[in-house]
């Protein structure tokens, strides 16, 4: 992986973060991008300090089409040759009932782990393709095989996330480029605070009497499927903590 450029979106905290430790480690080049940008300029000290990588911070809302487009396009030229995509940003909100749910709350889903993968996607994949070399790597989530109670719309958006890979895929088998998807369990970062805006107690109670996966351990994922030969793709991995069967199937210690 060394001097690749990996492009990697909601690079701010979680797998984002953890994907940047990790490959900065392994000698790419990044381009961070987030919303929040003094957290990842803060990333950027801290990863060319300890692994004498270069990154460049993008502030950008994969929501907002035209800004994607503009930063995208306003890449210095030593920055354009994407190696790898890795499609990370995405959120949850809320846990209600389809009839109860806020439009609010499936807007911000919607725009957020699919039109913004969509965006983000159309920006790069055609340089990409130009050179007949890449690697797109979307984080979805076992929410895109199953569907779970209170869940809808956000299953929804990882089922679309499925689907927008494997369409990619084929999309993209006369080339080169490979298209991966990472889809996780239960992992402990921020999602569930995000999701309960800001209940931490709530939040908890997800990964109450049971270890769930880490940030680190999607993010190694992340590294496997990227670091493979040429002509091997990883299409698809699906991650549990051991005591996770299914979205919905959950082992907990008392």
């Amino acid at each position: 992986m060394k001097n690749k450029i990996v492009f990697i979106t909601g690079a701010s905290s979680g797998i984002g973060l953890a994907c940047a430790e990790l490959f900065a480690k392994k000698g790419a080049k990044l381009i961070l991008a987030a919303r929040r940008i003094e957290k990842i300029n803060r990333l950027k000290k801290v990863l060319e300090r300890k692994y004498k990588t270069e990154c460049l911070c993008v502030k950008l809302d994969v929501r907002i089409n035209s800004q994607v487009e503009k930063t995208v396009s306003s890449f210095p030229d030593n920055w354009k040759k994407i190696d790898v995509l890795i499609n990370n940003a995405g959120l949850s909100r809320g846990l209600d009932k389809l009839h109860e749910g806020k439009i609010q709350d499936w807007d911000e889903m919607l725009d957020t782990n699919v039109k913004g993968l969509l965006y983000v996607s159309r920006a790069v994949i055609p340089a990409m393709v130009k050179r007949n070399s890449g690697h797109v790597i979307n984080i979805g989530s076992v929410a895109g095989h199953e569907v779970y109670p209170k869940g809808n719309v956000y299953c929804a958006s990882k089922h679309a996330v499925d689907a927008i890979t494997n369409g990619m895929r084929l999309d993209l088998t006369d080339t080169k480029i490979r298209v991966t998807t990472i889809d996780p369990g239960l992992v402990e970062t921020d999602f569930s605070i995000v999701r309960f805006r800001g209940n931490k107690e709530r939040a908890k109670k997800v990964y109450e009497g049971i270890k769930p996966l880490t940030p680190e351990d999607v993010a190694d994922a992340v590294y496997y499927a990227a670091s493979r030969k040429e002509n091997v793709v990883v299409a698809e991995m699906i991650l549990l903590p051991k005591h996770q069967g299914s979205s919905m199937v959950v082992h907990r210690k008392s």
